[in-house]
């Protein structure tokens, strides 16, 4: 059993020596793991960095051994972001979540379009991709099973003014509606509604809040599992850049 294909790295675990294993994203074949021999060594640590876009390899007698991962550098992700804490934090949350979120060897082509589109474009910088990085995580609940319906009012069913989300549904609840009640909703940031705001960190927040309710509830809690670390490393680092804005209870 074989296969090649164009992968994104999303963690590498030290096993035995010198060895790794390393999960990595494919569009046709999912999330995989594989064990890369010398992973570990200086060799071949830069490679199997999280983020770098690779042509992966992985071999194995059977379907469902481990197997043997190989890979070359296709694109050096990881560099990208090393002297820039926000935009390195950003690229730990997104390969974190997919590590843990996604169920192994389950092709997810649109995830892996989603978390290509945010590594293509890491150059241009954190503050650049925070807005997308939201929606990746929303398309993340959504392949998961867990769709939050932003399109019209849940209440009125208008398509106008939406202003929250219902913490129980996920549905979107426009701002006449949601006035009695909007200390028991979810803030829907204005760049979730085709609006602008998308280098507002008071707007990242908000998005951040919003999917990391449903993250924490529904795709983790229900395996009783904790959102990745990373991911609070990238809210932290973000409420750095909102002082004044009212820091995320669920995110």
């Amino acid at each position: 059993m074989e296969w090649q294909a164009p992968a994104i790295v999303l963690e590498a675990r030290p096993h035995g020596e010198g060895g790794a294993v390393v999960q990595v994203l494919t569009e046709a074949h999912g999330r995989h793991a594989g064990l890369a021999h010398g992973g570990a060594s200086r060799a071949q640590a830069g490679l199997w960095q999280p983020g770098n876009l690779i042509e992966a390899r992985w071999t194995g007698r059977q379907a469902e051994q481990l197997g043997a991962l190989r890979g070359e550098m296709v694109h050096p992700t990881a560099a990208l972001a090393l002297d820039e804490p926000l935009t390195l934090a950003l690229l730990n949350a997104a390969c974190a979540l997919a590590a843990d979120a996604l169920p192994e060897r389950e092709a997810q082509p649109r995830v892996f379009s989603g978390l290509l589109g945010l590594m293509a474009n890491l150059g241009q910088g954190a503050p650049a991709l925070l807005a997308d990085y939201v929606r990746y995580e929303a398309l993340l609940l959504e392949a998961l099973g867990f769709a939050l319906d932003l399109s019209s009012c849940a209440v009125t069913g208008t398509r106008d003014d939406l202003s929250h989300v219902s913490p129980r549904t996920g549905r979107a609840v426009c701002r006449a509606a949601a006035e009695p009640y909007r200390d028991r909703l979810l803030p829907l940031p204005l760049f979730l509604q085709g609006g602008q705001d998308e280098r507002d960190p008071a707007e990242w927040l908000k998005g951040l809040s919003l999917t990391g309710h449903f993250l924490t509830r529904d795709l983790f809690g229900g395996r009783h599992r904790p959102v990745p670390a990373a991911r609070q490393r990238l809210v932290d680092r973000v409420a750095g850049l909102a002082p004044t804005a009212e820091r995320p209870a669920d995110a």
